[in-house]
């Protein structure tokens, strides 16, 4: 995703914190990682959900991105769950 900036919610850094997620590898997974899939109607900013690696370790981002600007929001952020994601992390499972 390109980001001109990124900057984070306090709902991202809580739970970045609470799921040992450090920044950096959050700012990695976005610059080096793929769209998974799009909420264009997300207000204020249309998001997207992102797929990324650190140190071979799959990160969820939500980022919302202000295309006047480039500046990216960081929503939120997590380690996606094998019963919820398929292999590639990119497909949810049935329920």
């Amino acid at each position: 995703m390109n980001c001109e900036d990124i900057q984070f919610s306090r709902h991202a850094n809580e739970r970045m914190f609470e799921r040992r997620i450090s920044p950096a590898a959050v700012i990695h997974a976005i610059e080096t990682g793929e769209i998974v899939q799009e909420y264009p109607e997300d207000k204020p900013y249309p998001s997207a959900l992102v797929l990324g690696f650190w140190h071979n370790e799959p990160i969820h981002a939500v980022v919302a991105r202000d295309e006047e600007s480039g500046s990216c929001y960081v929503i939120t952020v997590y380690r996606p769950a094998p019963k919820t994601w398929g292999e590639d992390y990119k497909t949810r499972r049935q329920s």
